[in-house]
Formats: C-alpha cells, structure tokens, sequence
C-alpha cells in the first residue's frame, strides 16, 4: 500500500474504500478528487483533537454570584448559578449553536467561519465538550 490514499474518483474510492478508511485512521493523506474539487478523507478523533488545538479558549467567570461562559466572536454564552450548572447550559447551548449552522447559518458571512467550532462540537461527546469548556489538559 503507498503511503497516501488519493483516488481520482469517487468509483475509484468506491473500489478502495477499505483502503481509504484505513490511511485515514493512520493519519495519513487520503483523498478523493470529484468534478467539484477535492475532498478529504481523516481520521474524526484526529480531526477533532487538531480542531480544538487551534480554537480559542473558552471563558469561564464568575460573575454576580454565578457563573457564566462564553467564546469571544461566537453568539453563544450560558449563565448559571453554579459553575456545573454553567458548564452544561454552554454545552446545550454548543449543541443548538451547531444545529442551527448545519441547518441555515454555514453560508451567513457571520457565522461562515465558525466552521472548526461546529465540527468540534458535531463531533465531541458531552464529557469532551467539558473538557474543553474547564481546560482540562488535551
């Protein structure tokens, strides 16, 4: 097997998927070409792990006797009594966020480069999404 999966065709991706899912899941180049460009094939935990390398951190206060969270240049915050209480009203709040870019706001120039974050929260469970949210080592 060569150290890079490119296909020059969806049939030709459809014939290796194995192949193609393998270097993914290896971390390697895998990519498949389209009339339409080019697509990317890797590995989902790789992907999510890189994404939140580079995404700012999130701010967690407190605030008038409760807590609150929040992104800079992101529309989304919670405010709670407790910091537990904070952490999961954001993580509810992600979780809308994400449905709602995925359903009409990937396209708003607003909201267009919120492209990492979405795929970080698509494709995090809650205890991830957490982690991330308290800064726990990544």
């Amino acid at each position: 097997m060569s150290i890079a999966a490119h296909f020059d065709s969806y049939s030709a991706a459809r014939a290796h998927f194995k192949d193609l899912l393998d270097a993914a899941r290896r971390g390697r180049v895998a990519t498949v070409q389209r009339e339409t460009g080019r697509a990317a094939v890797v590995d989902a935990e790789r992907l999510r792990v890189s994404l939140v390398a580079v995404l700012p951190s999130p701010q967690v206060v407190a605030e008038d006797g409760g807590w609150s969270v929040f992104l800079h240049g992101v529309p989304v915050a919670a405010d709670a009594a407790t910091f537990d209480e904070a952490i999961e009203e954001m993580i509810v709040a992600l979780r809308e966020y994400a449905d709602d870019w995925q359903e009409r706001l990937l396209d708003a120039p607003n909201h267009r480069g919120n492209w990492a974050l979405v795929q970080v929260i698509e494709l995090s469970d809650d205890a991830q999404l957490r982690e991330w949210l308290v800064g726990a080592p990544r």
